[in-house]
């Protein structure tokens, strides 16, 4: 279990002004959207996805959430080679609101370079960015 801010933020992770958050092993960072995300947007219906193998850059669109509510773009907090996606997320796509740091995740990109997370937010820069919205 991560350890959680006061709103809910995960530590350990870091996070865009567009609610995408960023969990690094190495040089390869997994994503998916914010608990924040997920609760604005409602229940989710589809999530769509970059391709495997493809070339992404920091803060383009690269897929869309569909939610009952809406549909919202997915902007990729880095970038980098797309090495997994998560399939589950096509027969499940709820699993975004009820686990969004779980099993919710939705690709793997191996960073193409390692100082573009000094762009992202800190998990205290985030929980503030939210309680001011």
């Amino acid at each position: 279990m991560m350890t959680e801010m006061a709103n809910g933020v995960p530590a350990g992770l870091l996070y865009s002004k567009e609610h995408e958050w960023v969990k690094l092993d190495g040089d390869v960072a997994t994503v998916g959207i914010t608990d924040y995300a997920q609760s604005s947007l409602g229940d989710i219906v589809y999530v769509e996805m970059p391709r495997m193998g493809a070339t992404i850059t920091q803060f383009d669109s690269i897929g869309v959430v569909e939610s009952v509510k809406a549909v919202s773009d997915i902007f990729t907090p880095v970038g980098g080679e797309i090495v997994g996606t998560n399939g589950e997320l096509d027969s499940d796509p709820a699993s975004v609101n009820s686990d969004p740091y779980g099993q919710g995740w939705f690709y793997k990109v191996k960073l193409n370079d390692m100082s573009q997370t000094a762009n992202l937010l800190t998990p205290e820069q985030y929980e503030q960015l939210i309680a001011e919205s």
